[in-house]
């Protein structure tokens, strides 16, 4: 089963974007910011994370940033999911595997994410 990290300051999105994941199969884990989710990392070891660009502490940038510079966790696929339209370069420049913006359909995300595992962009588990 595939482990989804779901890291976004707004408990509702969070809620909303677990519910989803967990209905479509996948095994959910947040965090509500960079810091809550370098944690949730090293513990959880996901398979993928979803990401919020604009948290407090420390913004989506900066925690895939320091993510991508830690030997044992740099190859995770990383898909921002943001309201920020200025943004996509920065995502890319850090390997995001996706780059979606909010409000984003329950259906075209998943779809997104299914296109990522049958592409081998992601474990399939």
């Amino acid at each position: 089963m595939l482990k989804i990290l779901v890291v976004d300051d707004d408990r509702n999105m969070r809620e909303l974007l677990s519910l989803h994941l967990k209905s479509a199969g996948y095994e959910v884990h947040v965090a509500e910011d960079g810091i809550a989710a370098g944690y949730a990392v090293l513990y959880q070891q996901p398979d993928l994370i979803i990401c919020d660009v604009f948290m407090p502490h420390m913004n989506g940038f900066e925690f895939v940033a320091a993510l991508r510079a830690d030997p044992v966790q740099q190859n995770v696929p990383v898909i921002f999911l943001t309201t920020a339209v200025d943004s996509e370069a920065r995502g890319r420049e850090l390997g995001a595997v996706g780059y979606l913006r909010k409000p984003v359909r329950a259906d075209a995300l998943l779809s997104f994410i299914a296109e990522k595992v049958n592409g081998g962009l992601l474990p399939l588990r």
